[in-house]
C-alpha cells in the first residue's frame, strides 16, 4: 500500500481529526492515500463515519496500535 499523505492528528481532541481529515481529503487528488493517525478514542467511530458520509473509501478497517487509531482513506 503506498501512502501519498499522512495525517498525524495525535494530541488532537474530536471532533479535530474528523474535521483536518475531511480538509486534508478535498485538497488530495482523487485516487491519492491518506493515512491518518489519532488518539482520540472517539475518532475510532467518528472518522470513519464521516469520511464514507463524504464520499470518500476506507481502503482497511481502522488499526489500534496501542494508544494510536491508524486509518487509510482513499480520496
Amino acid at each position: 500500500m503506498s501512502i501519498d499523505y499522512t495525517l498525524d492528528l495525535r494530541g488532537e481532541s474530536c471532533p479535530y481529526p474528523v474535521i483536518y481529515t475531511l480538509e486534508t481529503l478535498q485538497e488530495m487528488k482523487k485516487g491519492e492515500l491518506l493515512q491518518v493517525i489519532a488518539d482520540c478514542p472517539a475518532a475510532f467511530r467518528n472518522v470513519p463515519e464521516e469520511v464514507v458520509k463524504h464520499g470518500y473509501t476506507l481502503e482497511q478497517e481502522p488499526v489500534k496500535n496501542g494508544r494510536e487509531l491508524l486509518f487509510y482513506i482513499r480520496a
